[in-house]
C-alpha cells in the first residue's frame, strides 16, 4: 500500500470517522489516527494493523507495552511511541475508580480494577481504603513486583489507612499468570494483614486476585 492516499477516499480512517462516526472504524484504524503518519514503504494503517496483529486483535496491549517494545515496530519511532502510550495511560485513568463510589460486593472492585489490572505483566498490589458506608476514600497502588511474585511490608499496607483513620481496606492484585488461584504465600499474607489491621480497628474486607477473566477472593477461598 504505502500510502494512505491509495485507500479510495471514504474508506480512510479520518473521512470515515467523519462521515459514519467513530464507532464505525476498526481497531487498527482508530489506531492508525494516533499514528497519523506511515513511512515510504508503509502507510499509518499498515503499521496499526501490524500493531493490532501481534496483539490479538484487541487495543489492551497499549497499557502494558513498553516504548522500547513499540519502537520495535517499523514506522513506529520514539515520538509515536510516546503517544501511542499517552494513550493507554489515558484509557487506564478513565477506568479508575471515582473517589466516594460505594462498594456493595467484591464484585464492584472487580469491574473497577479488572482492565487495569489483568493485562500487567508484573504483580501489582493495590489498597482501596473505604468509610463506614463502604464509599471509596482513596486508592493506592503500594506494591510492583515481578511476574511471578511481589513483596511488600504489613507497615506499608497499613500506613495509610492509620494515618487517614480508614475504618475498612480492601486489597486487590493481579497474577499475570493468568489463574487467579491464592498462593499460600498470598493466603499467609492475607491473614497476617487481617490479624495487624484488628489491632488498629481497621477491617479488611477482602483481598481480591485478577486473573484472566477470572477473579478469587482470598478471605473466601
Amino acid at each position: 500500500m504505502g500510502s494512505i492516499n491509495d485507500i479510495p477516499y471514504m474508506e480512510r480512517p479520518y473521512e470515515k470517522l467523519l462521515m459514519y462516526g467513530e464507532n464505525s472504524l476498526s481497531n487498527s484504524e482508530l489506531l492508525s489516527i494516533v499514528i497519523r503518519t506511515g513511512t515510504r514503504k508503509k502507510s499509518a494503517l499498515e503499521i496499526a494493523q501490524k500493531l493490532i496483529s501481534l496483539n490479538e486483535g484487541n487495543l489492551r496491549f497499549l497499557q502494558t507495552i513498553s516504548i522500547n517494545e513499540l519502537k520495535q515496530i517499523d514506522g513506529i519511532g520514539k515520538t509515536k511511541a510516546i503517544e501511542l502510550k499517552a494513550i493507554g495511560e489515558i484509557a487506564k485513568r478513565i477506568v479508575k475508580p471515582i473517589k466516594n463510589n460505594k462498594i456493595k460486593s467484591n464484585l464492584d472492585i472487580v469491574e473497577i480494577f479488572r482492565n487495569e489490572l489483568q493485562n500487567e505483566k508484573n504483580e501489582i498490589l493495590k489498597i482501596v481504603l473505604l468509610n463506614n458506608q463502604n464509599r471509596i476514600k482513596k486508592v493506592l497502588t503500594i506494591a510492583v513486583g515481578n511476574e511471578n511474585n511481589i513483596y511488600t511490608s504489613i507497615k506499608t499496607v497499613l500506613s495509610e489507612p492509620i494515618k487517614m483513620q480508614i475504618p475498612k481496606i480492601i486489597l486487590i492484585h493481579n497474577h499475570p499468570s493468568g489463574s487467579s488461584i491464592p498462593s499460600d504465600i498470598d493466603i499467609e499474607f492475607t491473614n497476617r494483614v487481617k490479624l495487624a489491621a484488628q489491632l488498629m480497628d481497621i477491617q479488611l474486607l477482602d483481598h481480591i486476585i485478577i486473573g484472566d477473566g477470572e477473579y478469587r477472593s482470598i478471605l473466601n477461598y
